[in-house]
């Protein structure tokens, strides 16, 4: 093999490697479609300045792509970039290096955002590092110059490397200008679209320090004493329920048209709203009887102003519908049982997207549909399955838990299983019992939500799995009862808390029926002030004859065989924890509302002293941890 050669054969292997890592990681349509729109607004960028020797945007917009989507995106848009633009520019011995250079630069910008630790950089800063990609790029090329020289020598390649320092200082000079006028906007815009498609955010500009978490838990532990102390102790530990208060905090957060936002005080969407409910109904509210004093009912919303016409609000809606016992055949004028079969393809699936389609099946299970009328539907997402076990958004992509978690529940609700899903949700736990959404991810609440219901409908206890991932829920919730997205993010809380708390309760979908209130008995029994449900709008309730009468879903009582997990600790069933939950009821008086009496007995002076002393112990090792200690070696001691 010559030395001209050699050189090519590693470089194709460099990009046969390449272009594998990539197709290995198996990217979402949405990140396809992402990498070749870059791919092709870098070789326009090339094209429209072709005039000008080596002053073009293209290794700028590289090596954003690399910072802002990670290595893997980056390589390929560089390298698609220079096979493309090629095309027009003429093709030669020269393509596969600048293939592999402009790949490169791509690599090096998901380093950079690394080292950067993902926080933004200064646009000075980034500028200077587009600089010195360009520098590099020409260093990498003046190899390609070199190896057609006579001699492959030091002096030869510092020779090679002279006469194009020009073109190499006009390529970084152009980066920088280019950079300066579009580089902090451009990453901004790419790292927004990948939040919205990795269903992951940014950290929130203040981050609450853990001596301000325990004594924001103090002061929740305080008022919930004061508020509840001349209350029964059942109510006392219901208001210290993790999923008590997750409830309480969404119909806090319910506007006045019976709908959800991503937060308190935001618009009202269809999105937020059906998990909104479905939430509430794995907490034994029904969402018909969820509402603000003058305001509609959750379902009333839906009714209304929700959307339906999506497949994916379609099956959610459903779901959510028969969670309230509301019918899914007559649904504003139309059977949206018939809608949703009309959706589906030949092969069982709909739109061949497993997220479609497990969701299409609970939905049909829910609406009372046999096993038999999902089994071909079941069947494709078997044959969807990676090899790693997991399940990715549409088929054959990268693995993900949330989608897994939700194939899981589908198929138990076919009447299969998948036991490799199962080992697959075993490896992707973290240290700290959660899941993220991806292998290598941090935990984060949503994920490891979808995780807990897909082991729980796999007939596996989610704290036999390692870690307690019940226990790393309970840990993101804050003094208000939300539940963060995780340790360092806490965006659109009623989403997250609405997710996690079907978790908290280890209830998969379908959810079985929640019973209505009893009106004239939350009535009788609050007085004309309103006041709290005596029945506590649990997982039944007794009808006129005295009897507890059934809940069904589909031919599926979720929870009704097994124990559920106490979000006091121990195991209860689900009947008992669902009416320590307490229903308000609902139009009866506004939701986060006091009631009892206001003086203040023993047990809460005592509750208050003890937090006193806490917190005086946790002030104390605080100011301890503030003096100067002498440093360690860095070889230990």
């Amino acid at each position: 093999m010559t030395w001209q050669t050699t050189p090519f054969v590693v470089l194709a292997l460099v990009l046969l490697a390449g272009f594998a890592w990539y197709e290995r990681r198996r990217p979402p349509a949405k990140v396809i479609a992402l990498v070749a729109a870059l791919a092709a607004l870098a070789v326009v960028g090339r094209l429209a300045f072709a005039a000008i020797p080596n002053v073009k945007p293209t290794t700028d917009i590289v090596l954003f792509a690399g910072y802002a989507l990670g290595p893997v995106p980056g390589f390929m848009v560089g390298a698609v970039t220079a096979l493309v633009s090629n095309v027009f520019l003429g093709h030669g011995p020269w393509t596969v290096w600048q293939m592999v250079a402009w790949g490169g630069v791509g690599v090096g910008g998901a380093l950079l955002a690394r080292a950067a630790g993902r926080r933004e950089l200064g646009r000075v800063a980034l500028a200077i590092a587009c600089g010195a990609a360009g520098l590099a790029f020409g260093a990498f090329m003046d190899v390609y110059q070199w190896t057609l020289a006579a001699e492959q020598t030091l002096p030869a390649y510092l020779a090679v490397s002279v006469s194009s320092l020009a073109y190499n200082l006009a390529h970084a000079l152009g980066n920088v200008v280019f950079c300066l006028l579009i580089g902090p906007l451009f990453i901004r815009a790419l790292c927004r679209y990948r939040r919205r498609f990795e269903v992951s955010w940014a950290p929130p500009a203040a981050t609450v320090r853990a001596g301000a978490a325990a004594t924001a838990l103090i002061c929740l532990a305080v008022a919930a004493g004061l508020s509840t102390g001349a209350a029964a102790p059942g109510d006392a530990h219901a208001a210290s329920s993790p999923a008590a208060r997750a409830a309480s905090y969404l119909m806090r957060a319910q506007n006045r048209d019976g709908g959800f936002g991503g937060d308190r005080g935001q618009a009202s969407s269809q999105l937020f709203t059906g998990w909104s409910a479905l939430g509430l109904a794995a907490a034994g509210r029904n969402p018909s009887d969820v509402r603000r004093r003058g305001g509609r009912s959750v379902t009333g919303y839906l009714r209304t102003a929700g959307s339906v016409e999506d497949t994916g609000e379609l099956e959610r809606t459903m779901l959510a519908l028969r969670a309230a016992g509301a019918s899914v055949r007559r649904f504003r004028g139309r059977d949206l049982v018939a809608a949703l079969i009309a959706r589906r393809r030949r092969d069982g699936s709909w739109r061949r997207n497993v997220a479609f389609t497990a969701f299409g099946i609970l939905a049909l299970r829910a609406a009372g549909e046999p096993p038999a009328a999902v089994r071909d539907s079941a069947r494709w997402l078997l044959g969807s399955q990676n090899d790693d076990g997991g399940w990715g958004f549409v088929a054959r992509a990268e693995s993900d838990v949330d989608d897994t978690g939700a194939v899981l529940q589908a198929l138990s609700a076919a009447g299969m299983g998948s036991s490799r899903a199962v080992d697959y949700l075993r490896r992707l736990q973290n240290g700290d019992g959660g899941f993220g959404q991806m292998e290598g991810r941090d935990s984060n609440a949503q994920s490891t939500a979808w995780a807990v219901q897909g082991l729980v409908a796999a007939g596996v206890r989610p704290q036999s799995v390692g870690s307690d991932p019940i226990r790393y829920l309970m840990r993101l919730q804050r003094s208000d009862g939300h539940i963060a997205y995780s340790r360092t993010s806490d965006q659109t809380p009623v989403w997250v808390t609405a997710q996690a708390l079907t978790a908290l309760r280890e209830k998969p979908f379908p959810l079985a029926a929640v019973p209505r209130e009893d009106r004239s008995r939350a009535a009788s029994a609050a007085g004309p002030g309103g006041g709290r449900d005596v029945a506590g709008g649990g997982g039944r309730r007794v009808g006129s004859a005295g009897k507890p009468k059934k809940q069904k879903a589909g031919g599926r009582a979720a929870g009704n065989a097994r124990t559920t997990r106490s979000d006091a600790g121990p195991l209860v069933s689900p009947g008992a924890e669902s009416e320590e939950l307490g229903n308000e009821a609902a139009g009866e008086k506004p939701v986060g509302e006091g009631d009892g009496d206001p003086a203040v007995s023993a047990l809460a002076l005592a509750g208050a002293a003890t937090a006193a002393v806490v917190f005086a112990v946790l002030l104390r090792r605080r100011l301890r941890s503030r003096r100067p200690r002498p440093r360690s070696s860095a070889l230990g001691g």
